[in-house]
């Protein structure tokens, strides 16, 4: 067993902002089950939107992210977000985060400027990039060279956290399996679970494959509240060639004028929403989604590519679609939905704060509302940046309550053997993108839990990463399958077939230890 003051689980951009603001109350181990460069923020193409035109854009960015929640909107978490992501933003650039600025003589825009890009359901460019399309990337590099010099701040990699330890009612650490397959538990003032999404509930996703949901079983089994986890959002475009992999065609690429076509070259998402391709995702996604009813859906980017160079502005997507003789600008992009971005989550305050003492949650993970029903496009690294950052001054500022240590007893490590686990994983990930997945109705839904239970009988017990894993996907596929059985409407990215209008008034979800409530 070992002590520390602070446990942050998941490397990520909210796990590092909050282990910077850690550093200066404690001693902090950050943990992470595969390397620090493995995370949903490392794979972010599209950038980071802040407001950093003034009051005015301040405004319009929170009236842009409560219209594209679809009415679930908590205002004063998006008040929160978007009032301090400028500061947040600022202290990336003084720690050399390298965005893309704009060269001279280039437009109305000075030399040096930052470079601006819009995208869907945004009221005006505000985009940031790096590097093209490698934002996030260019983010982790510049927060992980300031955290590798913080000397309080400890990393730890390819370690699995098991389970939290409770005592008391209180969260007070952690249990990790380690690399060697050694079992450690820490003991900490406060933990944060900074752990990213579950993407990998599903068989067509664009998340990495690390991302099977494992801060959120675990807060879920400890007796914490899950929110809104009936709202999975679907990314529009991902690359749909047979054989390769679900490739994220980043939202900047309709941003920049490209047009959605179906089989017969048409644009049709006039038939859908009078924001066309910049239309809020979940609109965009459902209508990929009919149109590839009757073949496939494109991106076409031939009549925007005459006005800039393509592979200069997506020099990552170029190099990928070039792999398979694809061009930008000259080809037609084959594209459809893939799970993307989970908004529901740990149920938290505006300072990550969970509804289980000396347990916080930031970032993907958690669910402050601040999404709503749909996530507006490139909010979701500034959550983490902002969040991370609350979090880290809420733990250091929050007294520690109880008596002692002493561990009450800790939940029996399930999952399936080594010998099955990749078969049960995949059934799961069939099951869920069938009947839970774009399109639900109350008939799929039911298949899907009494196939989560059938899954859940046969589970022996294991000890490995793997089956860790599976362990944790299954718990968050039935919180969210719950959820979506009982949200008898359809709102943002949930669309409910048998309830395809909205209730009279907005109410989130609330599942604890396997029961169900909404509330406004």
């Amino acid at each position: 067993m070992r002590g520390v003051d602070f446990l942050v689980v998941g490397g990520g951009i909210a796990g590092l902002r909050a282990a910077v603001g850690l550093a200066e109350a404690g001693s902090v181990l950050l943990v992470t089950k595969e390397s620090l460069t493995e995370s949903n923020t490392a794979y972010a193409q599209g950038g980071i939107a802040v407001a950093m035109g003034g009051a005015e854009d301040v405004a319009l960015h929170l009236a842009d992210t409560v219209a594209a929640g679809d009415g679930l909107v908590k205002a004063a978490a998006a008040a929160v977000l978007v009032e301090q992501g400028p500061v947040r933003v600022e202290e990336l650039l003084r720690w050399g985060t390298g965005f893309d600025r704009h060269p001279a003589g280039e437009g109305a825009a000075g030399a040096g400027e930052l470079m601006r890009t819009r995208e869907g359901a945004h009221s005006l460019p505000r985009i940031l990039h790096a590097n093209g399309d490698a934002t996030g990337r260019e983010i982790m590099e510049s927060l992980l060279r300031h955290v590798r010099g913080l000397q309080r701040v400890e990393l730890m990699e390819w370690a699995t956290t098991v389970d939290l330890i409770l005592a008391d009612g209180r969260v007070v650490g952690a249990t990790l399996l380690d690399s060697a397959g050694e079992l450690i538990e820490v003991r900490a003032r406060a933990v944060l679970l900074a752990s990213g999404g579950a993407g990998q509930l599903y068989s067509e996703t664009t998340n990495p494959a690390v991302t099977t949901g494992d801060g959120i079983a675990m807060a879920y089994r400890a007796g914490a509240e899950l929110m809104d986890m009936e709202f999975f959002q679907f990314h529009p475009t991902a690359f749909a060639l047979e054989g390769a992999p679900h490739f994220l065609m980043s939202e900047s690429l309709r941003g920049e004028g490209a047009w959605l076509v179906n089989e017969r070259g048409e644009r049709f998402m006039q038939r859908y929403h009078k924001g066309l391709e910049l239309a809020p995702r979940d609109v965009v996604a459902r209508a990929i989604g009919r149109e590839g009813m009757e073949g496939g859906v494109y991106l076409d980017m031939r009549e925007a590519g005459k006005n800039f160079d393509l592979k200069a502005r997506f020099p990552g997507i170029s190099e990928f679609l070039a792999g398979y003789g694809l061009e930008l600008g000259r080809d037609r992009i084959p594209v459809r939905p893939a799970a993307h971005y989970l908004m529901g989550g740990i149920r938290t305050d505006a300072h990550a704060r969970s509804s289980l003492a000396g347990l916080y949650a930031a970032g993907e993970a958690a669910c402050t509302g601040v999404h709503g029903a749909n996530r507006l496009a490139s909010n979701s690294l500034l959550e983490g940046l902002v969040f991370g950052a609350l979090a880290a001054e809420a733990m250091a500022g929050d007294e520690v309550q109880g008596s002692g240590f002493e561990v009450r007893g800790t939940a029996a490590v399930e999952g399936w053997a080594a010998g099955d686990v990749e078969g049960c994983i995949a059934e799961l990930q069939a099951l869920m993108w069938r009947d839970a997945g774009l399109l639900r109705d109350e008939a799929g839904l039911w298949r899907a839990r009494a196939g989560l239970a059938a899954l859940r009988a046969k589970g022996p017990r294991g000890l490995t990463r793997r089956a860790l894993e599976a362990r944790n996907l299954l718990a968050v596929a039935e919180a969210l399958v719950q959820a979506a059985l009982g949200r008898e409407e359809s709102r943002g990215a949930h669309f409910r077939v048998d309830f395809p209008e909205h209730d009279a008034v907005a109410r989130h979800s609330v599942v604890r230890r396997g029961e169900l409530r909404f509330e406004e």
